[in-house]
């Protein structure tokens, strides 16, 4: 299993960008959440199958059909304490 936090940075907010991620991830069977910074950036923790987190951070670097991503910071983390992909409140 592999973890990883993301920093997403670029046009991410207000077009969509937590809900795409949300899709992708529960598809691939994927743990973790998504939530918008108040820098204007977009934060992730993604758990699962390290092939799958690695294909999603793949995906992240496009994002859906609105986004411009600029940049990914990403660091190996703990997987979550709870089963599931979700979006959090902006923090």
């Amino acid at each position: 299993m592999a973890a990883k936090r993301l920093i997403i940075a670029g046009r991410v907010q207000g077009i969509g960008y937590r809900d795409w991620l949300v899709a992708r991830a529960q598809a691939a069977g994927l743990s973790g959440w998504v939530r918008n910074r108040l820098d204007g950036t977009v934060e992730a923790l993604i758990a699962g199958e390290t092939a799958a987190v690695e294909d999603l951070v793949r995906q992240c670097r496009r994002g859906p059909r609105m986004a411009v991503v600029t940049s990914i910071d990403e660091d190996f983390c703990d997987p979550p304490a709870e089963p599931g992909f979700r979006s959090r409140p902006t923090w």
